[in-house]
């Protein structure tokens, strides 16, 4: 059924996420429309989905392969748990692969750059300069990572009050760049660019890339000041559900990375 394969990658994986959200809400739920789901050796590199026996493609109908078996077999189930009707919203690693294979993979320069922007302005940078407890906390939270980029990249970056602007040195985004480039894969920028846009810090993404944090660590760390705020404030419905999809992505690239491995 080749029509319903090719209308359902492209809601799962439109490079933007509001377009995409729009999309899914403007197409009906396709039915599922395959019996069986499994892991195939793809031809030359690497290992494929198959849905009753033939290989998933991309929206671009480029082959859906990925490289290590164990990617492979977590997004065999993906598709696998999809029950009468295939949501795309409950497929984040198949949105992540398909952006890598046919976004990333053209212009892995330019994800490259854009992580690197988001360097210059990090999150962990800014801090705020009362009250004293989130101070305090974000000290507690955010000096060790700082302090790691420093000793393990030679990255040495200046803290800011408040939100004016701080430039970085030079020298600072160019050892993170070095170390970022490990990752340098479509797939690996793809998972870095994610966590990066979605934590608002470079920094804890390539922390968590390089095994000095885990997800929930890094989850944690960008919600410092958001969590402070919850606490003597409390929060509603509506910003709970967000931040609990965006968690659900970060959980998502979070797997794909460390299958990679």
């Amino acid at each position: 059924m080749p029509d319903i394969r090719d209308d359902l990658s492209g809601a799962l994986s439109h490079e933007d996420p509001v377009r995409r959200a729009q999309i899914q809400m403007q197409k009906p739920l396709a039915k599922r429309f395959y019996k069986g789901v499994g892991v195939a050796q793809a031809e030359g590199d690497g290992y494929a989905v198959l849905l009753d026996g033939r290989s998933v493609r991309t929206p671009a109908r480029r082959p859906f392969t990925v490289p290590t078996l164990k990617l492979a077999e977590l997004l065999a189930a993906e598709w696998d748990v999809q029950a009468d009707i295939i949501d795309p919203s409950a497929m984040p690693l198949t949105r992540i692969v398909n952006t890598a294979i046919d976004g990333v993979a053209l212009d892995q320069r330019a994800v490259f750059d854009d992580i690197l922007k988001f360097a210059g302005t990090d999150l962990l940078c800014y801090r705020a300069d009362s009250p004293a407890g989130l101070v305090e906390r974000q000290n507690a939270i955010w000096n060790p990572i700082l302090d790691w980029a420093a000793q393990s990249l030679g990255a040495r970056f200046i803290l800011a009050e408040g939100v004016i602007h701080q430039e970085q040195p030079r020298e600072a985004i160019s050892a993170y760049a070095e170390g970022l480039r490990a990752f340098a894969t479509p797939l690996g920028l793809a998972c870095l660019h994610t966590i990066t846009t979605l934590t608002g810090s470079a920094l804890l993404a390539l922390a968590f890339a390089m095994g000095r944090l885990s997800t929930e660590e890094a989850w944690a760390a960008a919600h410092v000041d958001e969590d402070w705020q919850i606490e003597h404030w409390g929060t509603d419905e509506e910003a709970f559900r967000r931040r609990e999809n965006r968690w659900q992505e970060m959980r998502a690239a979070s797997a794909v990375l460390d299958s990679l491995r």
